[in-house]
């Protein structure tokens, strides 16, 4: 439908999209899932990640956003990859709520919530502040029930209009906000003032072929920690490679390659809370580490399409190569 023309929008309002993942997901196990996911990980990890945020939303219900938060407890405990959980019960209204929005925002905040919490599954609560999907309001709703079950607030904010989405990351401290391609001034500078970090994705805008980008360098400029992330889902961004992330980034954000190293590195684990023992090489952290088959730094963008890791270190121990 894409390649015929059709947009996000039209493909997520004819059923597919989320809702056509939402299905699948309702109907696989727990045990169908977990084997979905080892070989997507062991792709991760010989391109490079030791750890990564895994986000729930593709069940939309109780049963299975906790089924799904659980594979991916069980994914992170027997692979070398470390996940961090968090939940976006809020990612989509689904069809059996479409007349009645109001009752699964209760469902999210006072249910699905408070159980992921107890059961200590998430760290983190996300929402989908989008047009078309949950507004500001909603959105702040969403959040504030995370913040007083103990998950702190993220969100997916201003990827196709201007939604309000950054001033509301700003307002409740959330540690990110993904997306912002369509960022407003307003937005990058409430960002700024409260640190709250940027998450671009641009293997999403590159596999929507929107030809337009988040505004790297004005978030940049404007203070704003920037971290870089493939956004792996099955409708956006089907891809496991950090590499390509940063080809993109260098050619499309406008970033240098440090700068976007600094970004699916450091910036990336402070943003999980996790900058005081990855994602950086200095004496007491973790020692996870890429060996990577380059002349410079630079190689990374400029020899693209090729995996230039020849090996992965997770906390010392040799997981890829020799």
């Amino acid at each position: 439908m894409r390649l015929e023309g059709k947009s996000y929008m039209d493909i997520a309002a004819a059923g597919g999209g989320i809702l056509s993942t939402v299905r699948a997901t309702r109907e696989a196990s727990e045990e169908e899932l977990a084997a979905v996911v080892r070989p997507r990980l062991e792709y991760m990890l010989r391109y490079g990640t030791t750890t990564a945020e895994a986000k729930s939303g593709y069940g939309l219900n109780l049963t299975d956003e906790l089924k799904q938060l659980r594979v991916i407890h069980q994914a992170s405990s027997d692979h070398p990859i470390d996940l961090v959980p968090t939940l976006m019960a809020a990612h989509e209204v689904p069809p059996e709520y479409r007349d009645k929005r109001s009752s699964f925002l209760d469902l999210v905040c006072k249910e699905i919530i408070p159980r992921a919490a107890e059961e200590g599954l998430a760290r983190f609560c996300d929402v989908f502040c989008e047009e078309g999907v949950f507004t500001a309001d909603e959105s702040r709703q969403v959040l504030r029930a995370g913040l007083e079950n103990g998950l702190a607030p993220r969100l997916h904010a201003d990827e196709f209009v201007d939604s309000g989405g950054a001033a509301l990351a700003a307002e409740l401290g959330a540690l990110s906000a993904d997306h912002l391609i369509a960022v407003s001034p307003a937005g990058i500078e409430a960002m700024a003032g409260a640190g709250v970090t940027a998450v671009l994705l641009p293997g999403t805008s590159f596999f929507l072929m929107k030809h337009t980008y988040a505004p790297a360098r004005r978030l940049v400029e404007a203070g704003v920690p920037i971290a870089l992330a493939t956004d792996c889902n099955p409708g956006s961004s089907y891809t496991e490679s950090i590499p390509m992330i940063l080809v993109l980034a260098v050619f499309e954000l406008g970033l240098t390659i440090e700068e976007s190293l600094t970004a699916a590195t450091l910036n990336a684990a402070t943003c999980l809370g996790l900058g005081d023992r990855i994602g950086s090489v200095e004496v007491g952290k973790d020692a996870d580490l890429v060996l990577l088959d380059a002349p410079n730094l630079l190689h990374l963008a400029y020899h693209y399409g090729v995996n230039q890791i020849s090996s992965v270190i997770k906390k010392g121990r040799v997981v890829v190569g020799a």
